[in-house]
């Protein structure tokens, strides 16, 4: 069985990470999405609302599982996880570089889990958490960030503008 982990934070899902995932899950017989969790990192959405987010947001995706993890290596997580497979995302320059470090460091701790880079398309490749958190406030925040996030997002945003929560 061929098994992939894809983790990062999705604080919040975007329309990106959606595509990396459906992608995953023709790639791989099961696809594990996780949650890693950072103890010194300031999150604007508990791991709770994460998970549920990006449960809503995959339910049609059949042979993917979404869990959390804490404190520990990607690689880790992966032999864990019994995971031959890391899946990473390459935007930019600035991320393949990142990503082909991590890559040779994750070989050197576990050979046998390889890392399988995807490039998203033109028109969702600029997309991240931090930039969509960014967009929300001014006024006509919605039609824009409504484009770069998936429907369960949307809603969990918009509920977090109408208590006047600051994201």
């Amino acid at each position: 069985m061929r098994r992939g982990v894809y983790a990062g934070s999705f604080d919040p899902v975007t329309n990106g990470h959606l595509w990396m995932l459906e992608h995953g899950v023709r790639l791989f017989d099961e696809m594990i999405v996780a949650i890693g969790e950072n103890p010194d990192k300031k999150y604007t959405f508990s791991v709770d609302e994460r998970l549920a987010m990006l449960r809503e947001t995959t339910a049609h995706l059949r042979n993917l599982r979404v869990e959390s993890f804490q404190n520990r290596f990607l690689v880790d997580y992966a032999r864990e996880q019994n995971a031959d497979f890391i899946l990473r995302g390459i935007r930019e320059a600035a991320d393949y570089e990142f990503e082909r470090k991590m890559r040779y460091v994750n070989a050197d701790l576990a050979p046998h889990v390889d890392t399988v880079f995807l490039m998203p398309p033109r028109e969702i490749a600029e997309i991240s958490s931090t930039m969509v958190k960014g967009l929300v406030g001014p006024d006509g925040w919605e039609m824009v960030v409504g484009k770069y996030v998936p429907e369960p997002v949307f809603r969990r945003l918009l509920g977090w503008r109408a208590s006047g929560t600051e994201i």
